[in-house]
């Protein structure tokens, strides 16, 4: 799955909290989400220079928070699935440790055959090409 591709499914399955998702559309997603709210961030400096300045958080900055909230909570999870765990193990993110156990989780490897979650996300040639 490639950077478009990735960013696709992530709003197609907006709150879409059941099935697998592979390594790549987990990281892509992540990579979009660093990437707009580095641009709100941005935007948000030379659109909205002194209430950035009062208050330290620009509206654009928040409103793509709150909108990409929901999708990369949805990404998380079917990411968990993939390696067949539940989705309630998301809430180790509001621990330290357990955010460092959800970043070495989410660079596993899925399971490469159906779970209790659903078949495996990835296909079949594309699985064969990364075991050589």
């Amino acid at each position: 799955m490639n950077f478009l591709q990735a960013i696709g499914s992530g709003f197609r399955n907006y709150a879409t909290f059941s099935g697998r998702a592979m390594r790549s559309e987990y990281w892509y997603f992540a990579l979009f989400i660093v990437i707009a709210g580095l641009v709100a961030q941005i935007l948000d400096v030379y659109l909205f220079p002194l209430h950035v300045f009062i208050r330290g958080v620009g509206p654009l900055g928040t409103l793509s928070t709150l909108a990409l909230f929901l999708p990369s909570l949805a990404v998380a999870v079917r990411r968990l699935h993939d390696i067949d765990r539940t989705g309630w193990w998301s809430l180790l993110y509001l621990t330290i440790v357990g955010t460092l156990w959800l970043l070495y989780w989410a660079c596993k490897r899925g399971t490469s055959s159906v779970n209790r979650f659903g078949p495996d996300p990835m296909p079949v040639a594309a699985r064969e090409s990364t075991h050589r």
